[in-house]
């Protein structure tokens, strides 16, 4: 029982051993000594809470929270003792936090739980005694052999037993997973791939070893031991082999696989798994802000109650003649006296910490964040997309960034490749209509108007046609009946590749003479000029990103044995032994300084002697369950050597629209761009010149192709002594991969010190994992800049999710980026107005919410410190407990939310077109020292206004009654509660540039509606109060003529210095932000015309839509519709 608790809980995660055993359809061993391993179910559970953890588990979380924490002790503290205020003040307004709080996340997770339930009940069918069984997908256990259907996903992770074809291949989709759409293929082991029917199946007794279940979508180690008569044949299993959950069968009618991983297992749950949680510079700013509020609470309670044992030290005032103290009151301790009186001016003083900050600014952040989905202007009609907001936490972080750190391919380009030349054997060649034709001929020339391939070339397209993974269409023919074009080349095939390289290799290979048909089995088969040929593929040398290569071993229709290679010249140049090196390395650099993509391609003949090694090795390190990474690498190694080197291809990817504008704009914002690449130097400092990241005047500083320690020090001391002599101009700097490593590791502060004076940086040959390290350094500096990255890529993730906000492009490279990432854009330029517009209204909304709700607390809160002094420090409190506890709740709520949602201080395309207004925010700048600073001082100030103000109108006992009566104790704290109601909530109109009528409604409303309440709850009598002190109270107040003058005189006397200081500064000391206002005043502001696109005119949301157009009055449904059909993305 108590384990199960436990588990309940989550506090007894299973023991688990480095490997699992698997025993096919859970026969287990009839002799010998077995233990059984003990594995997860199927259920899938992305749900937080149980039914029994809920209140538990919830409520630790929210009482983490310093301020719900502190207003638990308060509340605690007013019940164990007698205190000014009922225990209903500080419990009412943390019970409705904390209740709201609650029932978001409970509502929230309520809706995991019952998505979960339609995954876990699906039907799955599973081979069990002899037959196919219908059961539920959360009924699966490791060991059950699953059928899964063509299009049906797979409800676990399953290796491939059998398929519908003879091969046991398969080809799935893992759209759902990172994006890819293309079809992978999947192979089963030979053994098992003839047993195609559920007999055959039952009859299997074979056991899998495996790792234990990792995050990694494309790493699994394991090995199958069949058992056939006498033998054991032991087969390795790889990622081939794998189907993942939620991957989709395509193009195959039905497959059988084992299951390995289930339920939270599986590897699609541990990769769904949340992220690290990334704080905000504000929250922390809120946080330190409510440290110092909680020193001046300490400090206020501390000398009230020091005042109050030295005013009582008069016996006159320690035991007046109306409150003669107890036996016990005179025979206590006190110390614990002392303590008493601290804990209850604690309770009366406890309401300057503002508890429904954190509501209102979650509430904030996530009803703002919609702003972004909505917004037109981020839409991409070519492919029907919009922003993505995949966390609502960093919304004003988005107006405080200084570095930006982007990759290049997919991000910067549109990583549409398009083939544009190459190199055979020393000699350039460029396509023209469809032939390879050497630099320098033309068409018309002898050589330019050849039909047959020379043998080099012939070979070169070859090895492009054969080492890929590239696939075709499956509902196409090879084309050996279709229409031929005059070159004798069947109609184009349709090719789908995870790399666009790939793909644009092949397909130019096809349009040159040289087609890949598809493949058949294990083997691959190419048509040359129209002849077929069969290649038989024995092994692949998957590509990775430390080898930078990629491999085939194929054997030839002549039986030869030959290895096809490709890849960076880097990791290709040093191994090959022949072939033209110097020429096509000089080739590869043209390429490069055109802005071309280059990889090298190469080949090698063995021997049968030596494919009998290679093979021998290949099966040890494939079949190894330890250091299977490590041993494959050494045999890769030992392979892809003595190469002979075939030639070098160029392709050309475009930029995307409005990249170097957006540079631009990045830099006028002073904000630093840093371009983070795997391709070649050559290559990344060409696209970086045309895309504006490197201006053609600026000064290029080098760091690349160190090896050592000592020779990348002395080049970085020569950087830095030519950036402090060459001040004037600007600088930038290229580093390589390698030469990061040796900077990173002994001269750290140097080469920072040499990036931050550079106005850009380019590095490049870069692993994922050092653009994180990279990232990294720059946000632990001492400056500790707020960073943001921005990939497209599975390479950008490491990036992404270092960085402080993290941005995906939804490029071709899959969806793993857009998955880890905080955002999602469909285009580099729509940075700028997700940066420049929307992160600056969520910065400037938030900073001035935060700053407000501490003004309004010292406003409620210091007038109860000063009536301390009037009342012999006796815990009498100034206002009653039904506006002590509706104040924040009610009566000042909702004017500061509707303006942290609407704000807009200045037009946004003001915003846009000027991004050096994004410098007025930087550096956290409105939510630093000095205006806290300023806030507080008015909050102050405010207070003593409020107090001191009516006290002169009723302090002397004046009578301002018709009547001739006086006004008492209640009826002035109501007085203090009028003026400091209405002041604050005019406060929140001056701060407002931008009015709606819904602004108008909360502000107005909220003063008339404490008016009404306040005339309702001191009008009536109440039969379920306890007390009734406020019986008629306001009611007298309003009637005096002198009361209203005073309120009307007090309001006005706070509120006019801090109009005179607005108007003085606006004229004296004018910021950019306050100019641009100017500049645009007089003309409307209808920013939000581009609040719902998709394309057609059609809207996901058009209920929102027609909603937010009604209630703000100002998006015209008939021009939003005719924006939608706009092809430009502006809106005016």
């Amino acid at each position: 029982m108590l384990r199960w608790v436990r588990q309940q809980l989550g506090f007894d995660p299973p023991h688990q051993s480095d490997t699992r055993t698997i025993y096919i359809a859970n026969r287990f061993p009839q002799h010998g000594h077995y233990v059984p391993q003990k594995f997860a179910d199927n259920r899938i559970i992305s749900s937080k809470y149980t039914v029994w953890n809920f209140v538990p588990k919830n409520l630790f979380e929210q009482f983490r929270r310093v301020a719900n924490f502190y207003f638990l002790i308060i509340f605690l503290v007013q019940l164990m003792i007698d205190t000014p205020t009922s225990p209903i003040t500080s419990g009412l307004p943390l019970f409705f936090v904390i209740t709201v709080t609650a029932i978001k996340q409970g509502y929230e997770d309520w809706l995991r739980h019952k998505a979960d339930n339609e995954v876990n009940g699906a039907p799955v069918y599973v081979v069990r005694s002899g037959g196919l069984v219908k059961t539920r997908s959360k009924n699966i256990r490791v060991g059950d052999i699953v059928r899964v259907a063509k299009d049906e996903t797979f409800p676990v992770d399953l290796v491939l037993l059998s398929s519908d074809r003879v091969d046991g291949s398969c080809h799935v989709t893992t759209a759902s997973l990172d994006g890819e759409t293309n079809l992978k293929t999947h192979v089963a082991v030979p053994e098992t791939a003839v047993l195609q029917s559920v007999a055959n199946l039952d009859k299997l007794v074979a056991v899998i070893e495996c790792q234990q279940p990792e995050a990694d979508l494309y790493r699994f180690v394991g090995r199958i031991t069949i058992s056939q008569q006498t033998e054991e044949i032991v087969r390795p299993l790889g990622p081939e082999t794998l189907l993942l959950r939620g991957a989709r069968l395509k193009n195959t009618k039905e497959i059988f696989g084992v299951a390995v991983y289930t339920g939270m297992e599986t590897k699609m749950a541990l990769n769904y798994k949340s992220k690290s949680q990334k704080r905000s510079a504000v929250e922390k700013s809120m946080n330190s802000f409510l440290i110092i509020y909680l020193i001046i609470l300490l400090f206020e309670a501390i000398l009230s109650t020091i005042l109050k044992y030295a005013w009582q030290a008069e016996e006159k005032w320690d035991e007046p003649w109306y409150n003669e103290k107890t036996e016990h009151e005179r025979n206590s301790s006190k110390i614990l006296r002392f303590i008493s009186d601290f804990l209850a001016f604690l309770v009366l003083y406890n309401f300057i910490i503002p508890i429904s900050l954190y509501v209102t600014v979650e509430m904030q952040k996530f009803l703002g964040s919609f702003f972004i989905g909505w917004d037109l202007d981020l839409y991409h009609k070519e492919t029907n997309q919009r922003a993505q907001v995949n966390t609502s936490d960093l919304n004003e972080e988005l107006g405080q960034v200084e570095y930006v750190f982007t990759d290049k391919t997919g991000t910067l380009t549109e990583n549409e490749m398009q083939f544009r030349e190459c190199s055979i054997n020393g000699i350039k060649y460029q396509e023209v209509n469809g032939k390879l034709t050497p630099e320098g001929c033309s068409e018309d020339s002898p050589d330019g108007n050849r039909h047959s391939l020379m043998k080099e070339e012939e070979l070169f397209l070859k090895a492009v046609c054969l080492c890929h993974t590239v696939q075709i269409n499956a509902d196409q023919t090879d084309g050996a009946d279709g229409p031929w074009h005059a070159n004798g080349i069947a109609s184009p095939l349709e090719y789908y590749a995870s790399s666009p390289d790939e793909k644009a290799l092949v397909e130019a290979a096809s349009r040159v003479g040289v087609v890949f048909t598809g493949t058949s089995g294990d083997s691959m088969e190419v048509k040359s000029l129209g002849k077929p040929e069969r290649y038989k593929l024995l092994h692949v040398l998957e590509f990775d990103p430390n080898r930078r290569r990629m491999s085939v071993i194929v054997e030839s229709p002549s039986g030869e044995k030959l290895l096809f290679t490709k890849g960076a010249e880097s990791s290709i140049l040093p191994r090959s032994k022949s072939g033209e090196i110097d020429k096509t390395r000089i080739h590869v650099d043209e390429f490069a300084l055109k802005g071309l993509r280059t990889l090298c391609v190469a080949y090698r003949r063995f021997t049968p002697e030596e494919y009998q090694e290679i093979g021998k090795r290949l099966h040890e390190a494939r079949t190894a369950l330890q250091q299977r990474e490590e041993r494959l690498a050494d045999v890769f190694n030992f392979i892809e050597r003595d190469l002979e080197l075939l030639g070098a291809t160029g392709v050309e990817d475009k930029l995307q629209e409005k990249v170097q504008e957006t540079i631009e704009a990045l830099r006028l914002a002073g904000i630093k761009v840093w371009v983070l690449t795997g391709d070649k130097h050559e290559t990344a400092v060409s696209v970086s010149l045309s895309c504006g990241h490197f201006h053609r005047t600026m000064n290029i500083l080098e760091l690349v192709q160190h090896k050592s320690d000592s020779t990348c020090a002395e080049q970085l001391r020569q950087l830095a002594k030519r950036i402090k002599e060459d001040h004037v101009i600007q600088h930038g700097l290229v580093v390589d991969g390698t030469s990061l490593s040796l900077a990173l590791r002994e001269h750290e502060k140097l080469f920072m010190e040499v990036c931050k004076n550079c106005s850009a940086v380019l590095c490049c040959r870069m692993a994922p994992l050092q653009k994180a390290k990279v990232v990294r350094l720059l946000k632990t500096s001492p400056e500790k800049p707020i960073t943001l990255a921005i990939g497209d890529g599975a390479n950008d993730v490491s990036m992404i999710q270092e960085a402080h906000v993290g941005i995906g492009i939804m490029g071709k490279e899959g969806r793993q980026a857009v998955r880890n990432s905080d955002y999602a854009i469909a285009r580099f330029k729509f940075l700028s107005k997700l940066l420049f517009v929307h992160g600056h209204f969520y910065y400037i909304r938030i900073a001035t919410l935060v700053q407000y709700f501490f003004y309004k607390n010292v406003c409620f809160i210091t007038p109860q410190f000063l009536y301390q002094f009037f009342c012999l420090f006796s815990q009498q409190t100034l206002y009653d407990s039904v506006y002590l506890t509706l104040y924040n709740i009610c009566f000042t709520s909702l004017p500061v939310l509707i303006y942290s949602l609407f704000e807009q201080h200045v037009h946004p395309h003001v915003l846009q077109s000027k991004p050096v207004l994004y410098r007025d925010i930087s550096k956290n700048a409105h939510l630093g020292f000095k205006p806290f600073l300023y806030w507080t001082i008015l909050g102050f100030f405010h207070a003593f206004v409020f107090f001191y103000g009516s006290y002169l109108l009723m302090g002397e006992d004046t009578s301002l009654l018709g009547n001739g009566q006086m006004f008492g104790n209640w009826t002035f704290g109501t007085l203090v509660f009028t003026v400091m109601v209405i002041t604050v909530t005019m406060k929140m109109a001056l701060e407002t540039h931008f009015w709606t009528w819904i602004n108008h409604f909360v502000t107005w409303g909220s003063i008339v509606f404490y008016f009404i309440f306040s005339l309702f709850y001191g009008g009536i009598i109440w039969p379920f109060l306890h007390t009734q002190d406020m019986y008629f109270v306001f009611v007298q107040l309003l009637s005096s003529g002198s009361a209203w003058f005073a309120i009307i005189l007090i309001v006005v006397a706070c509120l006019f210095i801090d109009v005179v200081k607005k108007v003085l500064y606006r004229h004296l000391q004018p910021t950019s932000t306050e100019k641009a206002q100017l500049t645009e005043a007089g003309s409307g502001i209808n920013c939000l015309d581009s609040m719902c696109c998709f394309s057609d005119g059609e809207t996901a949301c058009t209920s929102v839509r027609r909603m937010l157009e009604r209630l703000m009055g100002r998006c015209s449904p008939t021009r939003v519709n005719s924006v939608c059909k706009v092809t430009e993305e502006t809106c005016i």
